[in-house]
């Protein structure tokens, strides 16, 4: 088994992606002149297997799960590591054996804060020939070795369709899922490293995360150290996991959202502020600063997209992808993306893709400031074992020439911070105009969970930055952050990958 270790990204690498986007930009079908306002698709690039789960590893390469090689629903046989530093040609790919003896078909995945493996949950199951049973077997992928291996401590719950996010310290809520095709699993868990799992008793809910909305529910770790959750129905909730000893409380906000649908994306686009595309082409800006939750109506995406998703970029707008405006069927298909910016509220609208992106489709935003996109199929009108790399306006001078523009360079950061801490990071630091932080992505069936983006403040002497981290884990839960740095021109470096906590 081939392994890879960790190593902090140098110049060298740096210049390795810058060439890789390049490449990319340059081979895309619908590059166009207008590639500074509008961004780009690459081309089509072959996928070792249908990218139905998708994961940002602590290194910068891509962890991919959810078919067989041929594409069938089963990720029973394999999963795939893929570097993008080494480019799209087969070499870039990893591709083992998963010899757990877990379907991880449909689970939930997340990087861990402290050891940064990867937490897979529940799974898929035949019973007597029949599929979509659920399993409550938990898995670690170790980035280190590249191995997938048992964790050796099953959840209480059988859950097939969970939701994982990282709580404020550190431990990790799994919410929904159902146990059969007939059950929910409406009894949340929390999974803390080196201790194991306890149920929260308390909370068991068929309205917030049950038989109401058990599939991947939404939810967030929110300003106020409480996880706020939206219902397809309607209703949102706050659930504090560590209340009454542990054993949690729950309690329904005031704040009722239109009707929503599981396939339909949400994302954390700033602190406490959520973009949520809801049916029949509505948007609402669910604000949790304040004593309690709101909302604020803004003009829709264009059309439904089931099954699309939501990505924060590296400049904290949002690439809205995929879908079509019926389930899972080639009715209305979105091939274009379209760019939201929360300073305007507006959208500008990509070039076309050359798939349609369906349910299991996945986008994830990479280090390098592009944008996967992946997947669809197992079932689905088409089985994409391939995936399109989007280069996103910001990497494209400000003209008509469509070429790549110069980018800022990170020199040094450190590899782990603090919050309520600054770091110095090290750059050119002349004209440099902004500092971001983006939690790296795990991306599956419409949700990212934990992707939030957070502007940072920062003063700049000599060839250094001064850059003051978020003060509260409230606010930016420990696990990996990507640090970009923009020039004058709003261009962004490469980024490096932060612990924070």
């Amino acid at each position: 088994m081939s392994v890879t270790r960790f190593r902090r990204a140098s110049p060298t690498r740096a210049l390795a992606v810058s060439a890789l986007a390049a490449a990319c930009a340059a081979g895309g079908a619908h590059a166009a002149i207008d590639t500074y306002y509008r961004g780009s698709f690459g081309p089509v690039l072959s996928w070792p297997l249908i990218a139905i789960h998708a994961v940002l590893l602590p290194d910068g390469r891509v962890m991919t799960y959810g078919s067989d090689g041929r594409g069938n629903q089963t990720a029973e046989f394999t999963y795939d590591v893929w570097d993008p530093v080494k480019g799209t040609t087969a070499a870039s790919h990893l591709t083992l054996p998963n010899t757990t003896g877990t379907d991880t078909f449909c689970s939930g995945q997340i990087v861990l804060p402290s050891s940064g493996a990867v937490l897979l949950t529940g799974g898929d199951k035949t019973l007597n020939g029949v599929r979509n049973y659920s399993v409550n077997d938990v898995n670690l992928f170790d980035w280190r070795s590249n191995s997938l291996y048992s964790a050796q401590q099953p959840m209480s719950f059988l859950r097939w369709y969970p939701t994982v996010l990282t709580l404020a310290n550190g431990s990790t809520l799994v919410l929904g899922g159902r146990i059969d095709p007939q059950t929910p699993a409406p009894t949340p868990e929390v999974y803390t490293e080196g201790i194991g799992w306890r149920s929260l008793s308390r909370v068991t809910s068929d309205d917030a995360y049950g038989l109401r909305n058990w599939s991947y529910p939404k939810a967030w770790q929110a300003p106020n150290g409480k996880v706020f959750v939206t219902t397809i129905w309607g209703g949102t909730y706050y659930l504090d996991a560590n209340a009454n000893g542990g054993a949690g409380s729950l309690e329904r906000t005031a704040l009722s959202l239109p009707e929503g649908d599981n396939y339909l994306p949400a994302v954390m686009y700033a602190p406490g502020k959520i973009l949520a595309l809801r049916k029949l082409n509505r948007a609402r800006l669910i604000d949790l600063n304040g004593a309690a939750p709101k909302a604020t109506t803004i003009g829709g995406v264009g059309q439904d997209r089931y099954h699309g998703s939501a990505t924060v970029m590296a400049d904290g707008k949002v690439l809205i992808s995929g879908g079509s405006m019926v389930s899972n069927e080639a009715v209305g298909v979105a091939y274009t993306a379209r760019i939201w910016n929360p300073a305007n509220n507006g959208y500008t609208t990509t070039p076309a893709g050359a798939r349609m992106r369906l349910y299991h489709s996945t986008s994830l935003l990479l280090p390098d400031g592009r944008v996967l996109l992946a997947g669809g199929g197992a079932p689905g009108p088409v089985n994409n074992l391939n995936a399109e790399v989007y280069t996103p306006p910001y990497l494209y001078k400000r003209d008509w020439s469509g070429t790549l523009a110069t980018r800022p360079a990170i020199t040094s950061a450190p590899a782990t911070a603090t919050w309520g801490t600054r770091i110095n990071v090290g750059t050119d630091v002349t004209g440099i105009s902004r500092v971001t932080l983006v939690r790296t992505g795990s991306a599956t069936h419409t949700v990212d969970f934990d992707q939030r983006f957070l502007p940072l403040t920062f003063t700049a002497s000599s060839r250094t930055l001064s850059v003051a981290l978020p003060t509260s884990a409230n606010v930016a839960p420990p696990g990996y952050y990507m640090l970009f740095v923009f020039n004058s021109s709003g261009v962004p470096s490469v980024a490096r990958i932060i612990k924070l906590g």
